[in-house]
């Protein structure tokens, strides 16, 4: 035995007794004793028996000695390959050699292929179905005697006659009995719900009476199987013809507002009589494949007939489609006012949808028309369960109209919290969406299929459709929270005070939008982590991520914490509000907006200032509760200041008098006393307490006032004064009054005004 051939050996020898180790004790010539028992792996953690494991590796090595035995062993281990790849091909029906969208297309063009090959191509199929049916028909008329024919025949048209004769008494008994009672035969605009169940009544109950009324006097009389079916068959087309078309009508009727009235009309017009007859085939069709009718006809003839009825169907329903396309339309797009004015993205949806709305449900119909021709005529309930899917939809837009004018009638009404409102908005929302996934899943059960996994079918897509499902009642409670919250900043910051004062406007459009903000961000992360939970996605990493980033960002970005810091307790202590007259930083004006960095202020210039919070030295504020108007008058020489003092509140009596003053003034004149000397004028010091930032505009104010009362007394301002000093010339001395004096001084002193006008006599 050569060296190199004993590693391979070994490594199978040792796999061998691995697998005897961890099994049960067998026989060596079953597969079970190689360890592909059930329970071989609750078991490989217990420590095997010496005994045992010498008895195993006995028979392991017996079998691989033995060629008999290892033969064996073989055909079993193949058998057991072969198996399991049975088994995986069976679970995985639709995984090939090709796999995929692009092998699944190719497999299909291929089967295609050899479908024509061999003669079974669609074209072929419905060859030969329109042969057997051509068989049934000549086998129906030869098997038939003459006299038979013609007692059917005159059984079927004497019951056609006394169930038209049926009809149309009913028909004039209903208008009749509207006429009496002054109800409208034909729906008016806006109907309301009592018009349109008594007109859906009075269109569809003669029809469902004849029904049932021939069905009982079938039951008594018993006529000929023929004519009884065949009455049966044209009664039952009607009253589903009449059926789809009242269905309609009362569907658009809920439309009739506005510019839409011209849309039902049309529609009203246009689309009953098609619609009667689409129905009828629709009916017929399903009425041939029954039972009764298949041994009647054979069952060739009652498939090709009902193959043919829904062909006719789907082209009829194509080119009502096509028809009434413009009508429907104007149908969807014309809406209320505020609905026209508004360009948000809900708009341009419905404008979108009213454009391409006759796209799918053309592609609908074709793709019914193209599974019955491909099939050649096996999937003859695909029209049928279109016009199912169709009448769903009629039904859900008839339940959301419903419910849309009930949310309009309820706006009207007035709210007594603003909870209310909210919650009944989102509760018709939610309405309109339970109705729409109904729709839904009603509409891919009839097709076999189940969004939600509802009674077992379609497990991959009932997966799916729970986890979308956990994700929408992921964003309902979402939204439902942001209702609460944001309610309730709104109320806590808009509302009114414990003594029914109104609070800060000024301080609630500043904190809002940034409250609000946050609340939104926080609430749309939470419901994002729990969505990505709900579709299968491991949020940890995700979680463990953001806090690596956010501990990042607040060490790269100090400066930017240090704005947010210092912003929220500016924020929280009502430092500055949206509106405020403000100095920041030698810059005054007033603040046009604020956010959690930066504050930004307009000068009186008209520019724009942005500072943020962390550079902010002092602030100014000269908005809140009161201003000070200081006022500082010079008073006039000549004037007494006891005069000054009187005509000082005189003016301010006057401005208290002034309309557009007063309601700015919220004291009286504070008299102060003289501020200090000028040039030997006094100053007296005065001041008023004024509304916020309106201090300038009343000294400005009181200063015209004051000069006009100083003209119309004739009081002159106190100017600036100089003393001058003059010399006599030849040794003659003058006194104050500029006489000669041999006492007097030498130099005299004469105070002049400054502003060049005469000197008072002082007398």
């Amino acid at each position: 035995m050569s060296f190199d051939v004993l590693p391979t050996r070994c490594f199978v020898s040792l796999l061998l007794v691995a697998l005897v180790c961890v099994a049960t004790p067998a026989t060596a010539q079953s597969l079970g004793g190689l360890g592909l028992g059930h329970d071989h792996q609750s078991k490989a953690a217990d420590k095997p028996d010496p005994k045992q494991l010498k008895s195993s590796l006995d028979d392991v090595i017996g079998t691989l000695e033995n060629d008999k035995k290892r033969a064996a062993l073989l055909k079993q281990l193949k058998q057991l390959r072969a198996s399991t790849q049975a088994e995986e091909t069976h679970e995985n029906p639709i995984t090939g050699a090709n796999g995929g969208l692009l092998g699944a297309l190719s497999d299909s063009i291929s089967n295609l292929s050899k479908q024509a090959r061999q003669g079974e191509s669609p074209w072929d199929i419905w060859r030969r179905n329109a042969r057997k049916a051509a068989t049934n028909m000549r086998q129906l008329f030869v098997g038939t005697q003459q006299q038979a024919l013609i007692s059917n025949v005159a059984e079927i048209a004497f019951g056609l006659a006394m169930l038209t004769s049926a009809l149309v008494v009913m028909t004039l008994a209903g208008r009749s009995l509207f006429a009496r009672r002054g109800w409208p035969v034909k729906l008016p605009p806006e109907p309301r719900p009592w018009m349109l169940l008594a007109h859906f009544c009075r269109r569809v109950t003669p029809w469902v009476v004849t029904f049932a009324a021939l069905l009982a006097a079938i039951h008594l009389i018993q006529p000929a199987a023929p004519a009884s079916a065949t009455l049966l068959v044209l009664v039952y087309v009607g009253l589903c013809g009449r059926l789809l078309s009242t269905v309609f009508d009362v569907v658009i009727a809920l439309f009739t507002r506005g510019h839409r009235r011209v849309a039902v009309s049309i529609l009203h017009d246009k689309a009953l009589g098609p619609l009667f007859f689409i129905g009828a085939l629709v009916a017929f069709g399903d009425a041939v494949n029954s039972a009764r009718l298949s041994d009647l006809l054979g069952t060739n003839l009652a498939d090709w007939l009902s193959v043919v009825a829904n062909m006719l169907a789907g082209l009829a329903s194509g080119a009502l489609i096509l028809r009434i396309r413009r009508p429907v339309e104007h149908l969807i797009r014309n809406r209320s006012l505020a609905n026209r004015r508004d360009r948000g993205g809900f708009r341009e949806l419905v404008s979108i949808s009213a454009q391409l709305w006759h796209v799918p449900a053309l592609l609908l119909v074709t793709a019914s028309l193209a599974a019955i021709f491909i099939t050649g005529g096996q999937a003859h309930a695909a029209f049928a369960r279109s016009m199912i899917c169709t009448v769903l939809l009629v039904l859900t837009f008839v339940i959301t109209g419903i419910i849309r004018r009930q949310h309009e009638r309820a706006a009207r009404r007035p709210r007594k919290s603003p909870y209310a409102g909210r919650f009944r908005n989102l509760g018709y929302t939610l309405a309109h969406g339970v109705a729409w996934l109904a729709f839904a899943e009603l509409s891919v059960q009839v097709w076999g299929f189940s969004l939600f996994g509802i009674g077992g079918r379609g497990a991959v897509s009932g997966e799916i459709g729970r986890a979308l499902l956990g994700v929408g009642l992921t964003i309902v409670l979402a939204w439902l929270v942001w209702i609460v919250v944001d309610t309730a900043i709104h109320r806590a910051l808009h509302g009114r005070g414990a003594h029914g004062r109104r609070r800060n406007t000024n301080r609630a459009q500043t904190i809002t939008p940034m409250i609000r903000n946050m609340a939104l961000f926080v609430i749309i992360v939470v419901a994002g982590i729990a969505g990505l939970a709900n579709l299968g996605v491991n949020v940890t990493p995700l979680l463990a991520g953001a806090g690596v980033i956010g501990i990042a960002l607040g060490f790269g970005a100090q400066s930017l914490v240090a704005d947010l810091i210092t912003g929220i307790f500016i924020l929280i202590e009502d430092s500055l509000a949206v509106g405020d007259f403000v100095e920041i930083n030698g810059f005054m004006g007033t603040v046009e907006g604020l956010n959690l960095r930066a504050v930004r202020l307009r000068d009186l210039d008209g520019v724009v200032h942005i500072t943020t919070f962390s550079h902010i030295d002092a602030i100014h504020n000269m908005s809140r509760q009161f201003g000070i108007a200081l006022i500082k008058i010079r008073i006039p020489h000549d004037l007494r200041i006891d005069d000054a003092i009187e005509l000082m509140r005189r003016t301010a009596s006057d401005l208290h008098r002034d309309p557009f003053m007063r309601g700015l003034i919220r004291s009286h004149l504070e008299m102060q006393g003289i501020h200090e000397f000028d040039n030997g004028c006094p100053i007296l010091r005065m001041r008023l307490r004024t509304a916020p930032e309106y201090q300038w505009d009343v000294s400005r104010a009181f200063n015209l006032a004051l000069k006009r009362r100083m003209e119309s007394e004739y009081i002159n301002l106190g100017a600036p004064r100089m003393s001058v000093s003059m010399e006599a010339g030849g040794g003659a001395r003058y006194d104050k009054r500029g006489k000669t004096s041999e006492d007097s001084d030498t130099t005299a002193t004469v105070d002049w005004p400054t502003d060049n006008q005469p000197s008072p006599d002082p007398g």
